[in-house]
């Protein structure tokens, strides 16, 4: 395997990574995307690389400063990867602002929809705004001068400030900063006549009303910026004596932590900029000048407002399933077999409906579940918290440490405990990722395990917009391994193996090898021999090289991963054999589906983990088996229609990506397709229903 692991065989995993968000970007350009969901596109770029960048590129930049000289697995050192991320990520900024600027602003002008600055107000507006400002937003602003008696302040990350130089007859002038009040809404509606809907951005009326804030003085310059800091701030777990208050210290350090990149509107002066500069410790290479608003995730605000939907995709509504219909038993429902689910086709409804169900069962006696990223306002937390004052045992393992979740993710398990549910917050070294419920039940003939396994969160908000599997089974090993998992997550009862599961860290890594050499000693047999896969990204070396293995023994390999890609597909010699697309559309790909041809003997398997080392090696994840054979073949034909698809793919060669090619070949986009097919099929059983509910006369009995 080891020739298959030189440099010039992988793509660096951050520079994809960008390659990934250039192909949003790409969305957020192609005209045959409703006009907001452009906007909404062009927004997804600027969040993916704010958290890029306070996560890889302040992990880069800590490797960087103590020189650390190891390479990656494409050759590059941490200061390498800096380089190149720089350059690539000054011309995504452009791109994103050329986007804005030239290509949807004139879009919307055309709709009679404006974004404007303060010099493009109307007399009108301009007193609409001096009544806003004096009401609403001079009240909560805090002008904070900078000298020898007051320094330069905390300015926190990613929100939004005005720094100006301000100047009193003939001293010489003053630093002065002021936050946009996060208080304030950052878009705001104009009066307008004409059936025109105008906009402003809330720092356009602060500026324009910057003399109200240094009475006395006059502003010579002013700019907006903001800063991103380093959220890749390690937790110390050994020390700590409780998870949770480390993880509480360690969302204050973030805060404070090092500024990693600086974004100013491109007109700041040189002598502002060389202030933020020096007292903000950062350089030339992470400035960023930004021709338009800054944060174009504002544009997330504009896609929210009201009245716009002819501008939006028509509406989905998720259906569900079709054996979870009307005043059925779920439990009833699952021992007749188990049921698949692909989000959000089928309404993640029927996953909350198992929780609530099994809270209001008198017959259910445990419930145990893994967390890690929920919503707000979770009706799954909702329902454990019914179970527990219902008196049924309630175990939930919160993962404390899932990034940017762990603020939202303390107060639940607070509220959990509060409750009386028994809260895990996660093993320490280890990340648990896995998405499981096991409900325990009393059944006329003795006790049974009720089981939910599943590719994504248990998140409501998201499985509107992310695509996941899951299934619902009773089968009684599946069962005995969710017994047995959550046994592991509660104390020391380490298993010494698992009859259907397969579990990272010990044992995903291991099984998937195996299944691709598997593949190659078949291929090497000359047995038809092929993989197809499906996840977020493939970034683990030795899989790579397994995988470039395989392609040269014969194995057909087809890829479908969202994100990052760090195998070069194609490559005559290494991987002729191996093809890769990347799927960007209406919804976020979310599902890991691993499929092994095994000689005729299909094997199928959804997963809560990516080929990433992080996966394998430090997280506890969930590899679970698709048996029943009808399930099997609906799982093959989601993977053949996304193979299919050439509307929303971008096919990749040796790390070059581009759309697929439509000519000669009838348009398919897979997320219409499988909208489509559920509707199809709810409208299917409905009239169903109403055949085998319609009132037919009796005959006359003949005599």
């Amino acid at each position: 395997m080891n020739n298959f692991m030189i440099p010039e065989n992988y793509i660096n995993r951050e520079l994809s990574w960008l390659d990934f968000n250039m192909r949003v970007l790409c969305e957020a350009r192609d005209k045959a995307h409703p006009l907001f969901e452009r906007l909404k596109f062009l927004a997804i770029t600027g969040s993916n690389l704010d958290e890029f960048f306070m996560v890889r590129v302040a992990s880069l930049k800590n490797l960087a400063h103590e020189k650390y000289k190891k390479k990656d697995a494409a050759g590059m050192t941490a200061q390498q990867q800096l380089d190149a991320i720089s350059q690539k990520t000054h011309s995504m900024s452009e791109m994103q602002y050329s986007t804005y600027s030239r290509s949807l602003l004139p879009a919307l002008a055309m709709e009679n929809i404006s974004v404007i600055n303060r010099e493009q107000l109307n007399d009108e507006q301009r007193g609409f705004v001096r009544k806003l400002f004096e009401n609403e937003i001079y009240p909560v602003l805090t002008p904070m001068a900078v000298d020898s008696s007051r320094p330069f302040p905390l300015i926190q990350n990613k929100v939004l400030n005005i720094c100006a130089l301000i100047s009193k007859e003939n001293k010489k002038a003053a630093f002065a900063t002021v936050q946009v009040p996060q208080s304030v809404p950052r878009l705001i509606r104009l009066p307008d006549r004409n059936d025109k809907h105008t906009f402003i951005l809330s720092e356009e009326i602060i500026e324009e009303f910057m003399p109200r804030l240094f009475n006395g003085f006059e502003i010579e310059d002013s700019a907006v910026y903001r800063v991103m800091r380093d959220a890749d701030i390690p937790i110390d777990e050994d020390d700590g004596e409780d998870l949770l208050l480390e993880i509480e210290k360690n969302l204050k350090k973030r805060e404070r932590s090092g500024v990693i990149r600086l974004e100013a509107e491109s007109g700041i002066s040189k002598r502002l900029l060389e202030i933020l500069k020096k007292e903000l410790k950062i350089g030339k290479e992470d400035i960023y000048k930004i021709p338009g608003p800054v944060d174009i995730t504002f544009l997330n605000k504009l896609y929210s407002e009201r009245g716009f939907s002819r501008f939006k995709y028509k509406p989905f509504e998720s259906q569900l399933h079709p054996r979870l219909r009307g005043e059925v038993n779920i439990f009833d429902e699952i021992r007749r077999g188990d049921l698949l689910f692909h989000h959000p086709y089928d309404s993640f409804d029927s996953i909350v409906r198992l929780v609530r169900d099994s809270a209001e069962d008198d017959n259910v006696l445990a419930i145990k579940q893994t967390l890690y990223r929920v919503s707000g306002h979770s009706p799954i937390i909702a329902a454990l918290i019914r179970a527990a004052e219902n008196g049924k045992q309630v175990t939930v393992l919160m993962e404390l440490k899932a990034r940017f979740d762990e603020g939202n993710n303390i107060v639940w398990a607070r509220k959990l405990e509060k409750a009386g549910c028994h809260v895990i917050y996660g093993l320490m070294g280890l990340k648990t990722h896995s998405k499981i419920t096991e409900v325990v039940r009393r059944d006329d003939d003795g006790i049974r395990r009720y089981v939910h396994l599943g590719t994504g969160n248990y998140n409501d908000v998201t499985a509107h917009f992310y695509t996941d599997m899951g299934i619902l089974t009773c089968r009684r090993e599946i069962g005995e391994d969710a017994g047995a998992f959550f046994n592991m997550l509660s104390g020391f009862c380490e298993p010494d193996k698992w009859k259907r599961l397969i579990v990272a860290p010990i044992w995903l890594r291991k099984k998937t090898e195996e299944m691709i050499e598997r593949e190659i000693k078949n291929a090497e047999q000359g047995k038809e021999a092929r993989i197809v896969a499906k996840m977020n990204s493939l970034v683990d070396p030795k899989i790579t090289a397994l995988l470039y293995r395989a392609s040269c023994a014969g194995v057909k390999i087809e890829l479908i991963i969202r994100g990052i890609c760090v195998l070069r597909a194609g490559v005559p010699g290494l991987s002729e054999n191996i093809k890769v697309r990347s799927i960007v559309g209406r919804y976020l790909e979310h599902t890991r589906i691993y499929y092994f041809f095994n000689g005729g003997r299909k094997e199928v398997y959804c997963a809560s983990a990516d080929w990433m080392q992080r996966n394998l090696n430090r997280r506890v994840e969930i590899m679970f088996p698709i048996e029943d054979e009808e399930l099997k073949k609906e799982v093959i034909g989601v993977l053949d229609i996304q193979l299919a698809d050439n509307m929303r793919s971008y096919i990749q060669h040796d790390g070059e990506y581009k759309k697929a090619d439509l000519r000669g070949h009838k348009k398919l986009d897979c997320m219409e397709y499988f909208m489509k097919q559920a509707l199809d099929a709810a409208k299917q059983d409905s009239e169903k229903k109403q055949r085998n509910n319609r009132f037919v006369p009796m005959e006359t009995p003949a005599e």
